[in-house]
């Protein structure tokens, strides 16, 4: 082995301090402690920043996923049976347009005597936790002679997008007479 072989495979002692054998080597070694500390740091940050955006978008699709779920459709034609606690039983179908706007149309057969129905004006409302409010004028017919006038308040809850049931309130608008309350079950027309 040559003296120049020997000078190269020296081994340095565990116990040997590079920094105090050179002046440079200890501003050498602090300059490439901080490059690394800084690269590290830039690395870690940009993994955390990348990882906060990743989720931030999962979370707003989960809370657009859960608000479209928690709001159906009521726009469109639905078929309504009413209960009252009396017995007695009407239905009609409810077209619910935009805006909360809507129109009744009473579907009886006793109407033939009377000529067909006319639509009414009607409106609804959506709730919170699936629940919507729907009412407006309807005159019912009383046999062949005459109708009783008043208005229909539904406050329901969909048990599926196509369907809705709830409680049912007819307060007439002739008389003194209490207000009659029942059930109903709506279902939609996906006919029209």
């Amino acid at each position: 082995m040559t003296k120049l072989e020997g000078m190269t495979n020296v081994q340095i002692p565990n116990d040997y301090d590079v920094t105090a054998s050179s002046p440079f080597a200890c501003h050498a070694v602090a300059g490439r402690r901080r490059g690394l500390r800084a690269s590290f740091v830039l690395r870690h940050l940009s993994f955390v920043i990348g990882c906060s955006v990743i989720l931030m978008i999962v979370v707003e699709m989960r809370c657009i996923a859960l608000a479209q779920a928690q709001s159906p459709n009521m726009i469109g034609r639905w078929n309504v049976a009413i209960n009252f606690a009396d017995g007695n039983k009407r239905s009609l179908r409810f077209d619910a347009q935009d805006s909360g706007k809507a129109t009744f149309l009473l579907l009886d057969p006793t109407l033939k005597v009377w000529g067909p129905a006319k639509p009414s004006e009607a409106k609804w409302t959506p709730g919170d936790q699936n629940s919507v409010t729907f009412s407006g004028a309807v005159e019912f017919p009383i046999g062949n002679v005459g109708r009783d006038p008043g208005t229909l308040m539904f406050k329901g809850k969909f048990e599926t997008p196509d369907a809705i049931t709830g409680e049912v309130e007819f307060a007439p608008l002739v008389g003194e007479r209490p207000s009659k309350h029942g059930t109903f079950k709506a279902t939609r027309d996906n006919k029209s």
